[in-house]
């Protein structure tokens, strides 16, 4: 059974996700559903649930609540996965409930977003290893029920701020790799010892031992780098509830990025972190470079269109369906990644498809630098090759600045590039150069 995304609306704040009229077995559903049964493992799924309200609540630098708590729910066929960030953007949280951990009902396929208000936390909260609990997730909204209590959540307008940061997202998780995993006991052990959310400035190296990690000051073999240990104090809640956990940073072993995968019954959680506790997912630029292409948006149309709620994307098979090559794919997924519609799963090593709706003007607006290099290449001249030289003389309109080429990556004389580096994507003249240097 395949549930299309129907009536959602892109708005200048935001975006509100429905579900449209779906083809089943039994003809026309008006009124599809993503799930309609009940949890094996209750807490696990609850208290997962809740975790992901907590992340999306909080401010990690300099504290502060909010009342934001609206997972994005999308239904593969095969598993549900819900998926936030924190207030500040610098966490991105993801729960992933298996086949394992449903039983009773189909799995549809689509993507919405719902509200997790306080009468939904509460009942949420209340929740035990040996209550029935049985979970609705369609058209309406989510309706979590026991035999004491129902809460009803409906769909709600979804930050536009998270369509960028999907994107980026996405791509900067392909580039972590699994460093150590730790058991259930010292899994438990370190989660005990985490600060509390209000703790911040607290960094590390995560050192694995062979009695758990320990906090230290200095990189050592396998271990990952956190900025912000606060940032994962959410784990707390899921304390009695992991069997297990899993380090991710980049394949270097350098500072960066890093992420948590705790196993639960039923279910998997994922917690990202941003290379820094003051840095966003939405305005790190890491897709700029693919976005370059001259074909890559008709390139993307192309792969969009064979995409169906796969849990796990065959991007080989994806490419040869669409004729394209494997980098021309690699680079349409960027722009599919922008608009929200893949995402990365560390355990399966692959992307999965989730559908948002359509927004053709969210590539300009999301990402200045490249209009700006755009302008640039659209001005005769603008870019002068170097003779005898790897690099380029661009004239950005402001001034002329030298591009040339780095260990991580360009350089270029600019004020942004002296300021981030590469950290943060290329600067528009670097970018002028990929997208002169594709063209010619």
């Amino acid at each position: 059974m395949r549930l299309m995304l129907g009536e959602s609306i892109a708005t200048d704040d935001g975006a509100r996700l429905a579900l449209a009229p779906a083809l089943t077995p039994l003809g026309q559903d008006a009124e599809p559903s993503f799930f309609h049964g009940f949890a094996t493992h209750p807490r696990a799924l609850a208290q997962g649930l809740v975790t992901l309200a907590d992340i999306t609540a909080s401010r990690y630098f300099q504290y502060t609540p909010t009342d934001l708590r609206d997972p994005i729910l999308t239904a593969h066929g095969d598993r549900l996965r819900a998926e936030v960030f924190s207030a500040d953007n610098s966490v991105y949280a993801r729960l992933d409930v298996l086949g394992s951990g449903l039983d009773g009902g189909e799995i549809g396929a689509g993507t919405t977003n719902v509200d997790i208000g306080p009468a939904m936390r509460q009942a949420l909260s209340m929740i035990n290893s040996t209550e029935l609990f049985h979970l609705d997730i369609g058209v309406h909204g989510m309706k979590a029920s026991t035999m004491a209590a129902t809460a009803t959540e409906r769909p709600v307008q979804m930050p536009a701020r998270w369509v960028r940061a999907l994107g980026n997202a996405a791509e900067l998780h392909t580039g972590l790799t699994p460093q150590f995993t730790l058991t259930a006991v010292q899994a438990r052990a370190f989660i005990a010892t985490l600060p509390p959310i209000t703790g911040g400035g607290r960094s590390g190296w995560l050192i694995p031992t062979p009695t758990g990690v320990r906090v230290g000051q200095r990189p050592a073999a396998g271990a990952v780098w956190v900025d912000g240990l606060n940032r994962l104090t959410a784990l707390k809640r899921l304390l009695t509830l992991v069997t297990s956990l899993t380090f991710y940073g980049p394949a270097d072993g350098g500072q960066g990025m890093a992420a948590v995968q705790a196993e639960l019954p039923g279910a998997r959680l994922v917690i990202a972190l941003t290379e820094g506790l003051t840095r966003g997912y939405s305005g790190e630029g890491s897709l700029l470079e693919a976005l370059a292409s001259p074909t890559v948006l008709d390139d993307a149309a192309l792969l969009n269109a064979a995409l169906s709620f796969e849990p796990v994307l065959d991007v080989p098979r994806l490419a040869r369906s669409a004729g394209l090559t494997d980098e021309a794919a690699r680079d349409a997924l960027a722009v599919l990644a922008v608009a929200g519609r893949v995402g990365w799963d560390f355990t399966d090593g692959a992307w999965f498809h989730r559908e948002l709706p359509d927004d053709p003007e969210r590539i300009d607006k999301d990402n200045p630098r490249l209009v700006r290099a755009r302008s640039i290449t659209g001005r005769p001249g603008a870019i002068q090759p170097v003779p005898g030289e790897n690099a380029w003389l661009v004239d950005g309109g402001n001034g002329t600045h030298r591009v040339g080429h780095a260990v991580d990556g360009w350089s270029c004389t600019c004020a942004w590039y002296l300021r981030h580096g590469t950290s943060r994507g290329p600067c528009s003249h670097a970018l002028a150069v990929t997208m002169f240097t594709k063209e010619n």
